[in-house]
């Protein structure tokens, strides 16, 4: 039998593996070293994909419908809330987020980028932003500027009708 890879977003056979002193659980998305996401928490669904592609795209279900249930979810409480107050189009009012891939032909890349998207917008989620200090101008740049607005009112002035 050949050797199974390891990366982090593989959804692995039965068996573990490691990879490099780490121990990667099959069948979870893995976040952190601390929080995955169990397979039997997402829920992948086959559909036709939109668009030109001749006879095989109505006949093949080779997109994929992935949904994931933010409330009944074994993430964290912090997970959970940063994610329930995001403002996303993919997240309905019950709180499920739902991620559509058509982008690949076959139906096990479009899972996996599907997969890749889902831990891009949780690990978004969590990204806290830097808190903005408000500044004053400084004395000379508000001179500069009122020095600027004076010389553009004297042009207009200059605009004006000869008497």
């Amino acid at each position: 039998m050949p050797a199974l890879m390891c990366m982090s977003l593989s959804i692995l056979p039965i068996s573990a593996c490691t990879d490099k002193h780490r121990l990667v659980i099959p069948n979870m998305l893995t976040l952190s070293g601390q929080v995955h996401i169990p397979d039997h928490e997402l829920e992948f669904s086959g559909i036709r994909a939109q668009g030109a592609g001749g006879q095989n795209v109505n006949k093949v279900s080779s997109a994929v419908h992935l949904r994931f249930d933010i409330p009944n979810s074994s993430l964290p409480e912090v997970y959970k809330q940063r994610l329930l107050a995001l403002s996303d189009h993919r997240i309905n009012k019950q709180g499920v987020i739902v991620i559509k891939a058509q982008t690949y032909r076959s139906q096990e890349k479009n899972r996996t980028e599907a997969l890749e998207r889902l831990r891009k917008l949780i690990m978004d989620a969590m990204v806290t932003r830097k808190k903005r200090m408000a500044t004053k101008p400084t004395r000379t740049a508000r001179r500069k500027r009122m020095d600027s607005k004076t010389q553009r009112g004297q042009l207009k002035r200059l605009r004006g009708r000869v008497r």
